[in-house]
C-alpha cells in the first residue's frame, strides 16, 4: 500500500509537467504568429506608403 501513496503525487507533476510543456509551445506558436502579422503589417504599410 505504502507503494500506491507514492506513485499518485506522480501523476499531478506529471500532469503539470505536460500542461507546463503545452503552454510554453503554444505561447511559442502566439509569438511567431504576432511576429508574422506585425512583419506583414509593416510590409503593407511601407507598400501603401509608396504608393
Amino acid at each position: 500500500m505504502a507503494e500506491n501513496n507514492r506513485s499518485k503525487p506522480q501523476q499531478p507533476n506529471a500532469r503539470e509537467a505536460r500542461l507546463k510543456a503545452a503552454l510554453k509551445a503554444n505561447m511559442a506558436k502566439r509569438k511567431a504568429q504576432a511576429r508574422a502579422r506585425a512583419t506583414t503589417g509593416q510590409q503593407t504599410a511601407q507598400a501603401k506608403d509608396k504608393d
